[in-house]
């Protein structure tokens, strides 16, 4: 396989960069649903502890995704995209696009909007520390200066769009996504699903 697209299928390194992400959205949302699902509302240490290892997870791989998404876009503008698979029509082809680029917007609002919201400093991995984004001078510049308005009113709309809009649209899009693979691999048995997987007969 080449490292590079064709304009048949898709290298060897946008299908790595591609279930990078995909894997670290899983890994971000385990993470958040273990912290909400299982160790929020205790009080005991060992709670306490899982609460924040759990939280720590998710910025981390908060963090990884916005990485990967960087690196996918710069690949995507150096290499050629695969042609459509024939057949399905117009429509099936614009709304393939457009899906698309909903998930690329999604993949870099939800990181940037994740960091922007949280409280803390994030420890990568617990590797090494990231500052909060109210320490950085972009907070100056974009929350003071041209929003111009404080953290107590700035970080209610992030979370907005981070844990409740984002959230959902998220799951959506990633469900059609996912199940419009399935379809073109069980239903229209054509090689959608395999440029991207290509490990699957």
């Amino acid at each position: 396989m080449k490292f590079g697209n064709t304009k048949e299928s898709y290298g060897l390194i946008a299908i790595a960069i591609h279930w990078l992400v995909a894997f670290g959205f899983l890994g971000a949302y385990i993470s958040v649903y273990y912290r909400h699902w299982f160790s929020e509302g205790g009080f005991s240490m060992t709670e306490l502890n899982s609460n924040m290892i759990a939280l720590y997870l998710h910025l981390s791989f908060g963090i990884t995704i916005a990485v990967f998404v960087a690196l996918r876009i710069l690949w995507k503008l150096m290499n050629k995209t695969p042609n459509d698979v024939q057949g399905g029509g117009k429509f099936e082809h614009v709304s393939a696009h457009a899906m698309h680029w909903s998930l690329y917007a999604v993949m870099i609002i939800m990181p940037i909007t994740g960091y922007m919201g949280t409280k803390l400093d994030t420890n990568f991995f617990f590797l090494f520390d990231i500052p909060k984004f109210n320490d950085t001078p972009l907070y100056s510049l974009i929350v003071e200066r041209w929003l111009q308005t404080d953290w107590e009113h700035f970080e209610p709309i992030i979370d907005a769009i981070h844990k409740n809009t984002g959230a959902y649209i998220s799951w959506l899009l990633i469900a059609l996504h996912a199940g419009a693979a399935l379809y073109h691999h069980v239903a229209r048995k054509d090689i959608v699903l395999k440029r991207m997987a290509p490990w699957i007969k």
